[in-house]
């Protein structure tokens, strides 16, 4: 009973902050305090700022050995390549209209890594687990914005070209601030002080901001429509995909703060960028909302479970 209290009480604090974070955005812009001005600031604010100085700060402070942990990389790119490919064929049994199916793959693989992962990370792991997920971060959002352009393509009568994706990867400030950072970790630079103080606050900001305006952007009404590609993408986010990436990373010998880092990488919800790709390619935006909204609300009893049975199985 005492392990069963422990292995609850754990999972529970990785979540649990996330989902009163998560409720409170969406109980400040019912009574009006949060709005979309507010919403669209602060997540530029986010992705353009804090962001990029919690990842800097952060591989700064840990050091070039810790973020760079190569083999658990290696095998989460391959890994995710094997399961897009697994993804499109599926969806091309599954899912109806065939012009939604690149919709549905892409709500399947495409996580939030670098808001709700990052804190899952930061819950379970403290900050040794926020610099070990600092460049998988890096690593996968390149990759994830490549394959996300690919199935579009494949599905939808509207093209968008790879080149203009490609050309933006190394303007992107999370990529821009993980490289930076790896460049003084390896060489040893000494920052000032006042420096690290200055990017601690940005830093202190990021995931608090980020999460109130994941939770106000919610819109739970979109749940009510085309439910059934909603749930096969959901389902493919929260179950399919990590379940997959997690079982084939403890046979390939991780264990601990590595396998917990790709099990909570892998299980976020369907990143809010995947909207914005579909409704520039011309694709069923709607559904794509509807993903994102669907996925956030039932990764957190999802991952809560998922933690629960690593843990009691002594895998992380």
């Amino acid at each position: 009973m005492s392990e069963l209290l422990a292995t609850l009480t754990f999972s529970l604090s990785v979540t649990g902050p996330i989902f009163l974070m998560l409720g409170l955005g969406i109980f400040l812009r019912r009574i009006g305090l949060l709005d979309d001005a507010f919403i669209n600031v602060g997540s530029r604010l986010v992705f353009n700022v804090t962001l990029p100085a919690l990842l800097f700060i952060s591989i700064v402070r840990n050091g070039f050995e810790e973020a760079a942990n190569l083999p658990l990389i290696q095998y989460t790119v391959a890994a995710t390549i094997l399961c897009y490919l697994l993804l499109e064929y599926l969806a091309g049994h599954l899912v109806q209209p065939p012009r939604d199916r690149g919709v549905v793959v892409q709500g399947a693989f495409r996580s939030n890594m670098g808001i709700i992962g990052l804190a899952y990370c930061v819950n379970a792991f403290g900050d040794r687990g926020l610099a070990a997920s600092s460049l998988y971060l890096g690593v996968l959002t390149i990759l994830v914005n490549i394959l996300s352009v690919i199935t579009l393509n494949r599905s939808l009568e509207q093209k968008r070209r790879l080149g203009p994706v490609l050309v933006g990867i190394p303007r992107n400030p999370l990529i821009i601030g993980i490289l930076l950072a790896l460049l003084v970790a390896w060489s040893g630079l000494q920052l000032p002080a006042v420096l690290l103080q200055t990017g601690d606050y940005f830093a202190q900001m990021t995931l608090p901001l980020a999460l109130l305006c994941i939770g106000a952007s919610l819109d739970m009404g979109v749940m009510r429509r085309e439910p059934r590609n909603a749930l096969l993408a959901t389902g493919g986010k929260l179950l399919l995909v990590p379940t997959l990436l997690t079982l084939g990373a403890y046979l390939f010998g991780f264990r601990s703060m590595d396998l917990g880092i790709l099990f909570l990488m892998t299980s976020t919800p369907t990143a809010a960028a995947s909207y914005v790709f579909v409704r520039a390619t011309g694709g069923n935006a709607p559904l794509a909302a509807n993903i994102i909204a669907l996925s956030t609300l039932l990764s957190l009893p999802v991952v809560s479970i998922g933690l629960m049975l690593l843990r009691h199985w002594h895998w992380i």
